[in-house]
């Protein structure tokens, strides 16, 4: 036995010697550099507290996918299974045969399944409630899409294509799993950057918001109390999640799976018949395709794709958007306040914003800075969750209109 040679085919096939080999002559430096992305990920995620329920997965996955000669995730499968001309095009058999772990997790990612389920869950913790008592709510989950469609402009300013641009506006919805949802479909190379900004803007609320709305709003506007909103009933919780469905569905068809989960997890919550459904989509089957979606995403954090200029400008356009669709919902509720003659707290607006329930919490804090007696959270709801049914539908927009373009 050749205790050398033994010694030196270890080292050969190790991923040490793939690093080193080719730091300078095939960009093997770009693992070295993505590890550390990860491990820094990772500490804003365990450290910082920044959406860690998904951030440790996403950074796990980066440091997974980037660990040479594990064999993993491999690019060029998917390469081929996004390129007409090669036989591997959309075989996903091909993908089960040759991939390794994390190509089977992105399956999940790539047939759009975990973005829906996530939806069905969110779907099983979200009150529509608020939103049915007082329905113009709906209008300030409208506005706070501006910075979807403001972002999207800026991007193909900036050169990327329709496809890329729709996909980077959409960050402005504050909705992870719909801009997983949208990306994956019209730019996918993007996914990675793209996930991690929307999740880490998530987390960025408390302190990216309020200066926003100490600006757009004034101190006599802040101190308004709502009145309590009138109860809504059971019926009527019932047929929401039901005509809203046929609705959207029937005006934006590629919405269809995405709205159709979420009003699905809610029918499950509102019925009261189906109490085991509804804890399985919030607990249960809501983790587990957590782990894998987060996993997933981060996979895609190869340094060919993620070491690019463009992660710069999604990063810098992410925080625009995400600006933009506050102010668009703050300016809301200042209109909304002007014609109800000072009925509406306009800080509620910002809740239109879809990160639920944060956003709405940040809007009662900042009342209660204003008029300690201030409780805006059930009223900041309605829009939060009018936030939830706006972005899906604006992503449905964008990929109505673009999913057809190469």
């Amino acid at each position: 036995m050749d205790i050398g040679a033994i010694l030196l085919n270890l080292w050969e096939g190790s991923g040490f010697n793939a690093i080193f080999s080719s730091f300078l002559s095939d960009n093997g430096w770009q693992y070295l550099v993505m590890l550390v992305i990860g491990c820094v990920l990772l500490y804003l995620a365990i450290v910082k507290q920044f959406e860690p329920l998904l951030l440790v997965g996403i950074a796990f996955g980066c440091i997974l996918t980037n660990l040479p000669n594990a064999g993993l995730y491999h690019q060029g499968l998917w390469d081929a299974f996004m390129d007409p001309s090669s036989p591997m095009y959309h075989s996903y058999g091909e993908i089960m045969r040759e991939g390794g772990l994390l190509d089977i997790f992105y399956i999940g990612v790539k047939t759009s399944l975990y973005p829906c389920l996530i939806f069905m869950g969110v779907g099983a913790m979200t009150d529509f409630g608020p939103l049915l008592s007082n329905p113009k709510s709906l209008l300030l989950g409208a506005a706070a899409q501006l910075g979807v469609f403001v972002a999207f402009i800026g991007a193909v300013a900036l050169g990327f294509t329709g496809r890329e641009a729709a996909s980077i506006g959409i960050i402005g919805g504050a909705d992870g799993p719909t801009a997983i949802f949208l990306t994956t479909r019209l730019a996918p190379h993007l996914l990675g950057a793209i996930a991690v900004a929307a999740y880490s803007y998530m987390a960025l609320i408390p302190l990216i918001q309020p200066p926003i709305m100490k600006l757009l709003t004034t101190p006599e506007t802040r101190k308004i109390k709502m009145v309590q909103t009138r109860n809504v009933t059971k019926t009527e919780k019932i047929i929401f999640p039901i005509l809203v469905t046929i609705f959207v569905a029937l005006l934006l068809p590629d919405t269809a799976s995405l709205v159709g989960c979420l009003m699905l997890g809610n029918l499950f919550k509102e019925t009261g018949l189906t109490d085991r459904l509804s804890d399985t989509a919030q607990n249960a089957l809501m983790n587990i395709v957590t782990i894998l979606l987060s996993t997933a995403v981060g996979a895609t954090m190869v340094g060919s794709t993620f070491l690019t200029a463009s992660t710069l400008k999604i990063v810098l356009l992410g925080v625009i958007a995400f600006g933009i669709s506050t102010a668009g919902g703050l300016l809301g509720g200042d209109v909304m306040c002007a014609l109800t003659k000072g009925k509406v707290n306009p800080l509620i607006g910002s809740a239109g914003v879809s990160a639920v329930p944060m956003a709405a919490r940040v809007s009662n804090k900042e009342g209660q800075k204003a008029n300690p007696a201030n409780f805006l959270l059930m009223h900041a709801m309605g829009p939060n969750v009018a936030g939830v049914i706006g972005s899906a539908i604006a992503a449905g927009f964008l990929l109505s209109v673009f999913s057809k373009m190469i």
